[in-house]
């Protein structure tokens, strides 16, 4: 904006000031941030998914991928820095590496920025989309850190450890 602009906009009464730095707060709309981006000097704005919207993505691509055993976790009253938790089985490293990547491309094609951890090996991968976090584990490795029992309860580890006896 020319500063003679900027000048006149600043002396209108309730005129909106513009933010100071480069640095700028993210707009949001219904509870979901958006992601500015500009094209041709028009500012097109982007809805990024909230956190249900997010969960129901992970979700349908773990269904689609054939993962095993998913449990969600509400983690809204326990912590701070996640609102959900998916913890799911792939039956081997090749499994748990191509669910994870399908899960980040959804993600990313989404707008969300997301970290993965653990890829090389495929063990145990970590997606972190920000209020929702997803591991995909292969068996043996997911019940020897039994995170739905550290996370969810005692209750629920024991459940979920019965379930797989059972099966």
């Amino acid at each position: 904006m020319p500063s003679a602009a900027r000048s006149a906009a600043a002396s209108r009464p309730g005129a909106a000031q513009p933010a100071p730095g480069p640095l700028a707060t993210p707009a949001t709309t219904n509870g979901a941030s958006t992601n500015g981006a500009s094209a041709g000097g028009k500012s097109v704005a982007k809805t990024l998914p909230d956190t249900d919207e997010t969960l129901r993505l992970v979700l349908a691509r773990l269904d689609d991928m054939k993962a095993e055993d998913t449990a969600t976790i509400d983690l809204r009253a326990k912590s701070a820095f996640a609102d959900a938790m998916v913890v799911t089985s792939g039956r081997s490293n090749r499994h748990v590496g191509s669910i994870a990547d399908r899960v980040v491309e959804d993600l990313d094609s989404a707008g969300l920025t997301v970290k993965v951890e653990g890829m090389p090996h495929c063990d145990w991968v970590l997606i972190d989309a920000g209020d929702v976090i997803v591991h995909v584990f292969r068996p043996e490795v997911r019940s020897f850190y039994n995170l739905e029992k550290m996370w969810a309860g005692r209750e629920a580890g024991e459940r979920h450890a019965s379930e797989r006896h059972a099966s």
